[in-house]
């Protein structure tokens, strides 16, 4: 029996490693693009895409190279070559989503494009380290098929515990940022192994781009939470972004929280303890006591900093709340850095909201706030559906009122998706109001809109002796406009296809 020898199964310990990498890198490559560009399904297609292409075009490379010049060094330079280009990433990603972001063109082609400059360079040399080990290892033609299916093996098996380690481990405990470190130096470190490290004028100025990359990083974190209290969080579902700022309007001390280029998805003020909202469509969800007066028990679908919920407990000291958020951190970091408190009248429930909506009781709410909204970058589409509107008519009692707020336009290109959620939710309740959050904004620009969406086939006076509540009565949209976009349904809900041509001239929404 021959003796165990490291260095004889250093080409299989070496493309096991890489298919992990790559995965990593594919998987990291999401939350690396998620604060300029979202988490779209075309963030994904497009990483998948070019890294699939990039991959492929390293294999070809590979294995004409490997029939050309079969040298160890060759493939210890390829590796180490793909940690320089990881950290060219590292140092430049910033700086080129910037501009990416700011180009006048649709979201489909800003991801592509993202994922072309950051990500497929390293990926070619990723690709072509299995063809060429092949070679390597490949000792008689006898011995041909046995050594490509072996490697090939064990670097899809690689890929398979990189994409679990990705997703179970290193996202939610390491980050994207130092997962990118992880990956760059597992790179220099494997091309060591295989080659004892000479130092070379390359190789220097790779490991200085590298140094760089780390130390940049690592200063800016350390500026932005030193001067704006800022976090930068990696969950299970999102990328978050907590900062401080101030209010434009007002000029209070707000924090704020994103996981999206352009928008708020939750505000409080810093200058007092109040549940005081500091975003103005929440605002609209009180009127809930003015089209359901007798309400006891709601539901909100969409938690993320809870601004909406503190305050409701706080108005209606004897009514309840369910509130369902996807993704457990987040609720963590609204009890750390938003004010939840633990509340025997507030249920929270982690589970996607339309699972919820299909198990949840029949006739058991007064009111069902939907704020899963607040994005054009990430909308969770199985909400926007017709089935997804009936299971919440089917939830509401039979005076029951629906009140979503959504981002877009009623006029205009922009204006799709809001209109196809319109003709989406008339097909269900018979009466439907909406409002317009800012009144001076043009109704092509994206904004806030409020739908209110009732049960009830009664006339509703829509005036209130109330101050606050007839102020926001007023704000009704009564202009007509055409309905022509389509249902949204299970099996076709376009609404990243439509948000795409919002996308391509923001305008920021009323936060």
């Amino acid at each position: 029996m021959s003796k165990f020898s490291f260095k004889n199964y250093i080409l299989e310990l070496t493309v096991f490693l890489c298919g992990g990498l790559v995965m990593i890198y594919e998987i990291i490559g999401s939350r690396i693009l998620a604060p300029y560009i979202g988490t779209s399904t075309y963030t994904w297609i497009s990483l998948i895409g070019v890294i699939l292409g990039a991959l492929s075009l390293g294999y070809w490379l590979g294995g004409k190279w490997a029939d050309k010049k079969p040298d160890i060094k060759i493939l210890a330079s390829a590796i180490f070559l793909a940690g320089g280009l990881v950290s060219v990433t590292i140092l430049f990603k910033d700086a080129i989503l910037m501009m990416i972001a700011e180009l006048q063109i649709g979201l489909e082609i800003k991801s592509l494009i993202a994922a072309l400059f950051l990500f497929a360079p390293a990926s070619v040399f990723l690709g072509f380290v299995t063809p060429y080990a092949v070679k390597l290892k490949t000792k008689t033609l006898d011995e041909t098929g046995k050594t490509v299916g072996r490697l090939y093996a064990l670097s899809t098996i690689g890929s398979i515990l990189g994409t679990f380690s990705a997703g179970f481990l290193l996202i939610p405990f390491v980050g994207s940022t130092h997962t990118l470190y992880f990956i760059a130096g597992s790179l220099f470190v494997i091309s060591i192994l295989l080659i004892p490290f000479s130092a070379s004028r390359f190789k220097i100025v790779i490991l200085i781009v590298f140094s760089l990359g780390i130390g940049l990083n690592e200063f800016q974190t350390y500026y932005l939470r030193t001067q704006h209290n800022f976090h930068d969080i990696d969950t299970e579902y999102s990328r978050v972004q907590i900062f401080d700022t101030t209010d434009e309007k007002n000029g209070r001390p707000k924090r704020v929280m994103k996981i999206d280029p352009y928008y708020f998805q939750s505000a409080m003020y810093l200058d007092n303890d109040s549940t005081e909202l500091a975003s103005e469509y929440l605002k609209f969800y009180h009127l809930v006591r003015h089209f359901k007066p007798d309400f006891q028990k709601t539901l909100m679908i969409g938690g993320a900093g809870y601004s909406f919920p503190k305050d409701y407990l706080k108005t209606y000291p004897k009514a309840e709340m369910d509130v369902v958020e996807i993704d457990p951190q987040m609720t963590k970091i609204a009890k750390k850095h938003f004010r939840l408190k633990e509340n025997p009248r507030l249920n929270i429930f982690h589970q996607d909201g339309r699972v919820f909506l299909n198990q949840a009781p029949s006739k058991k709410y007064d009111a069902v706030f939907i704020d899963a909204f607040t994005t054009l970058f990430s909308i969770p589409f199985q909400l926007t559906t017709i089935e997804a509107v009936q299971q919440i008519n089917r939830t509401l009692k039979d005076d029951g009122i629906a009140i979503l707020n959504i981002g877009g336009a009623i006029k205009g290109k922009k204006s799709k998706f809001l209109k196809s959620e319109i003709k989406t939710y008339q097909q269900v309740f018979p009466k439907i109001f909406i409002f317009k959050v800012d009144l001076e904004k043009d109704e092509k620009e994206i904004q806030n809109w409020i739908i209110i969406a009732s049960k009830d086939k009664n006339l509703v006076n829509l005036e209130s002796s109330e101050t606050e509540l007839g102020k926001l009565l007023k704000q009704i949209y009564k202009r007509n406009f055409s309905l022509e976009t389509q249902i949204l349904t299970d099996n076709i809900s376009p609404v990243e296809y439509y948000n795409s041509f919002a996308q391509r001239n923001y305008s920021t929404l009323s936060k």
